[in-house]
C-alpha cells in the first residue's frame, strides 16, 4: 500500500498552537486598528462562481485561479466533449482576493447597506502561484475598503489605517508608494502607446524596481511590441525611480509638465495632491512616496493605487487602490470604491526574522493539577472558579506524579501551577507554584484568582 504523505500540500501550511497564537495576536491588533477607523467586519464564502472571478484580475490573474471542477454527471458530460470550454468543466473557483467578493456583496445587498460602506475582512485566499520565501498558495489577506465615495478622503483614511497597523506591529521604515492609473494612461498617451497595448505595458513598468531598466526595455520591445523610439519617450516621462529621499513636490511638478494639457492626467495629479494634504496630520504622512512607476497588475483599478514596501520584508507587504467600475460589473449601478490589502504572511515572516516571536505565548495562565481520580471533582471546582474570574485555565487530565505535571506546564509555558492535594482541600487553601522562579506558596482558596491576576499584572 502506498504510504500517504502527512506533509501539507505545496504552498500551504499547518500552524501549531504557538504559531497560531502569534498569528491570532497580530490579527487582533489589525482588527482593533481597523475598527478604530469605523470599519465593520464582513465574511464571504471561500468559493465563488467562476463567472464571478474570471475577467476581473487581468490575464495573469485569471491563470492563477484555483478552479473547482463540476461534479457528477455535469462533469462527465463536459469531459466527454472533444474540446470542452473551461467554464464547461469547472463552475467555481477558490477566491483569489477579497475585493471581488466584496463587489458581489455590495451588488447583492446594496439596499441593505449604509450610504458609505466601510468593511474589513481577514480571511484566506488562494492562488495557483509558485511557492517561494514569504509567498504561498494559501494565505491570509487583511482588507479594508470604503464603498460609496469618490473623495480622496477615503484614500487618506485607508492609508492611515494601514500605516497605524504597521507602526503598531513594529515596522518603522516602510514606504507607501502612491500612483494613479489615469496618470499612467496620460503618460502612455503622450508617449504614443496604443490603448490596447497599455495593460501589457503597465505589467512591464511595474517590474522596473525588481528587474531593472534594461530588462523592462527589452520586455517592452520583444513581448509588448513597443517600438524603441516610443520606449525612449516613455521612460523619461516617468522619470527616475523614487528613492528614500525623493522630493514628492518636485516629482509632482515634473509630472504636471509631462502630461501637459491632458485633463485626465492633471486631474489625477490633483488627486495625489489631495491625498498628501489629507494625510498631513495622520500616521501615513511620513511614509507616502509618489512613485510614477507603480502600476499594479490587477485590471480593475481606476484611480489612485498603492503599494507598501519595507526593508524588513521581501517584496510588497500590502497594496490596493481605487476601483470605481468593478461593482458595476455585477449591477447596472456603478459605485465608487477604494480598498487596501495587507500581505500578512510576509509581515509575519518579517516579524519572526526580527525576533518578535522568540518567546512562545503561554498556553494558559494556570494549570490545575490532579491529585487522583477521587479528588478530580475538587480540581474541576477550582478550575471553574478561576475561569469565572477571567483566567485561562488548563486542567491536567491524569493523576500523574507532580513532576510530570510540572513538566507539562513548563512545556506549554504556563506560568503558574495550582496544587490541590488532600492537605489543601482540608484547609481550604491552594498551593501555587511559580514556574519561572520555582517558588511555591500557599494561598487561601478565595484569594487564589486575585493573587494570580495581580502577579500577572506585576
Amino acid at each position: 500500500m502506498t504510504q500517504i504523505s502527512t506533509k501539507p500540500a505545496s504552498g500551504m501550511r499547518d500552524f501549531l498552537p504557538a504559531e497560531a497564537a502569534r498569528r491570532k495576536r497580530v490579527f487582533s491588533i489589525i482588527e482593533e486598528v481597523y475598527e478604530s477607523y469605523g470599519f465593520e467586519p464582513l465574511e464571504t464564502p471561500s468559493m465563488e462562481r467562476l463567472t464571478t472571478l474570471l475577467g476581473k484580475y487581468g490575464e495573469e490573474g485569471d491563470q492563477l485561479l484555483f478552479k473547482v471542477m463540476k461534479r457528477g454527471q455535469k462533469f462527465e458530460r463536459a469531459v466527454a466533449k472533444e474540446s470542452p470550454a473551461e467554464t464547461e468543466v469547472a463552475d467555481m473557483g477558490l477566491r483569489y482576493d477579497l475585493t471581488v467578493p466584496l463587489a458581489r456583496i455590495v451588488a447583492e445587498y446594496q439596499h441593505e447597506l449604509p450610504r458609505f460602506f466601510k468593511r474589513y475582512q481577514l480571511a484566506p485566499v488562494w492562488r495557483a502561484d509558485r511557492p517561494q520565501h514569504g509567498r504561498f498558495r494559501e494565505f491570509y489577506q487583511c482588507d479594508v475598503d470604503v464603498v460609496g465615495s469618490t473623495s480622496m478622503t477615503v484614500e487618506a483614511e485607508v492609508t492611515s489605517a494601514l500605516a497605524e497597523v504597521l507602526t503598531r506591529l513594529g515596522f518603522g521604515d516602510f514606504r507607501i508608494h502612491v500612483n494613479h492609473r489615469q496618470l499612467l494612461d496620460a503618460i502612455m498617451e503622450k508617449a504614443g502607446i496604443a490603448e490596447e497595448k497599455r495593460p501589457g505595458v503597465l505589467i512591464s513598468i511595474d517590474k522596473l524596481d525588481k528587474v531593472g531598466r534594461n530588462v523592462v526595455m527589452e520586455e517592452l520591445q520583444t513581448e509588448r511590441g513597443i517600438a524603441p523610439e516610443i520606449i525612449d519617450t516613455l521612460l523619461p516621462l516617468l522619470g527616475d525611480l523614487p528613492g528614500p529621499d525623493s522630493d514628492d513636490e518636485a516629482t509632482l511638478s515634473r509630472l504636471r509638465e509631462a502630461v501637459g494639457d491632458l485633463d485626465d492626467g492633471q486631474a489625477a495629479l490633483d488627486d495625489l495632491e489631495d491625498i498628501r494634504t489629507f494625510c498631513t496630520d495622520g500616521p501615513a504622512a511620513p511614509h507616502l512616496v509618489i512613485d510614477p512607476y507603480l502600476a499594479r497588475g490587477l485590471a480593475y483599478y481606476t484611480g489612485p493605487i498603492f503599494e507598501i514596501r519595507s526593508d524588513d520584508a521581501a517584496g510588497s507587504i500590502g497594496g490596493g487602490g481605487r476601483y470605481d467600475e468593478l461593482i458595476g460589473m455585477f449591477t447596472k449601478q456603478s459605485l465608487p470604491a477604494c480598498g487596501f490589502s495587507l500581505g500578512i504572511e510576509r509581515i509575519l515572516v518579517a516579524m519572526e526574522e526580527r525576533g518578535e516571536f522568540d518567546e512562545d505565548p503561554a498556553g494558559a495562565d494556570v494549570l490545575v493539577t490532579l491529585w487522583n481520580k477521587d479528588y478530580a471533582p475538587h480540581s474541576f471546582q477550582l478550575a471553574n472558579e478561576l475561569r469565572r474570574a477571567g483566567l485561562r485555565v488548563d486542567l491536567y487530565p491524569d493523576s500523574d506524579r507532580y513532576g510530570k505535571q510540572f513538566k507539562y506546564a513548563d512545556r506549554r509555558n504556563i506560568p503558574y501551577v495550582a496544587l490541590l492535594a488532600p492537605d489543601e482541600v482540608e484547609a481550604n487553601t491552594v498551593a501555587i507554584k511559580d514556574m519561572k522562579s520555582g517558588d511555591q506558596q500557599t494561598i487561601d482558596r478565595g484569594d487564589v484568582a486575585g493573587w494570580i491576576t495581580d502577579q500577572m499584572k506585576g
